[in-house]
């Protein structure tokens, strides 16, 4: 992983998946588990494989590294023993992905699986986040199970506070694997708890024995971060963003009934200037994106960048 960020200045992430999945009228998700079960459901792995191979498919024509991710997000250990499924559903969903990546005759140089992982509680309320030690023992098992799924990397998305992903990091570099820590942001570019991303950044750097790779902000839009505003040293190690598709607060998006999206090149030209100005190297799509904002990054990423 530590290679790929070093020797590509451009690598795609996936665009959204639940959301997709959500509007589609064949397919049902669970209540608790979100898309993580439709692995067991012949009709919900046909419809997850469909949106992956789409990504795939968009970063293979253009020679550019893709990371995916297991669908997991909300597959925690009290999730899981509540929901009745396999409790191996972590393993099976790693196993999922990587049978798909090799369905595609693709290998792990180009696309890498990430194993994810979400906050304990509601991802937009920073109150209900756990403490350092509460997040590193209730994380530990979900982690350990992606491990023993061989993922190529590690990836807790969606936290809206900085103490529960710093138990979250701790949980994981036990492990051993590369992992990547991942905000969710106010439109004042800090994280949800109303820390500032670089001194999140530093918290977690400084309080573990080994690092993240890198740090990442998802379900925001691009502008959100204030990019210009923001201290130098942070695009040393914010390497992703994976952006909203619409510009709209994240209340107002959660749960909505219609698709919110803004202009497509307003969001691609805001996102390639995080790449080209400002170094981020991994871009990718949340909620409201497809595979149109991935072919959009990957046919507009030779444009001269903003002054």
């Amino acid at each position: 992983m530590q290679q790929l960020l070093e020797e590509n200045p451009l690598i795609l992430m996936e665009a959204a998946i639940n959301e997709r999945l959500r509007r589609s009228t064949d397919i049902r998700l669970h209540p608790d588990l979100v898309n993580a079960p439709l692995i067991y459901d012949p009709a919900g792995r046909a419809a997850l494989a469909a949106i992956y191979t789409e990504y795939m498919d968009i970063a293979a024509a253009a020679d550019i590294p893709l990371l995916l991710c297991t669908p997991t997000w909300r597959a925690n250990r009290t999730r899981v023993q509540d929901s009745g499924v396999s409790h191996s559903i972590n393993v099976d969903a790693a196993e999922f992905m990587k049978d798909l990546r090799d369905s595609r005759r693709a290998n792990g140089d180009t696309v890498k699986i990430g194993g994810m992982l979400a906050c304990k509680n509601d991802c937009y309320e920073p109150a209900q986040g756990l403490t350092v030690s509460e997040a590193e023992q209730f994380h530990a098992w979900q982690v350990d199970q992606l491990a023993l799924g061989d993922v190529d990397f590690a990836l807790a998305e969606t936290l809206p506070n900085v103490q529960e992903a710093l138990g979250i990091a701790k949980a994981i570099e036990t492990t051993g694997l590369p992992y990547i820590i991942s905000f969710v942001i106010a439109r004042d570019g800090r994280v949800l708890d109303g820390t500032p991303l670089q001194d999140a950044v530093r918290l977690i750097d400084s309080e573990t024995r080994r690092k993240p790779l890198g740090f990442m902000v998802n379900c925001a839009y691009p502008a959100f971060l204030c990019a210009d505003a923001q201290p130098v040293e942070l695009f040393q190690r914010l390497i992703a963003y994976q952006a909203n598709a619409s510009s709209l607060d994240q209340c107002d998006l959660d749960g909505a009934t219609t698709l919110a999206a803004d202009s497509l090149s307003d969001w691609g030209d805001l996102m390639l200037d995080l790449n080209q100005t400002h170094g981020v190297r991994i871009l990718g799509g949340c909620c409201g994106t497809d595979g149109a904002h991935l072919r959009y990054l990957i046919d507009n990423r030779q444009r001269e960048p903003s002054a």
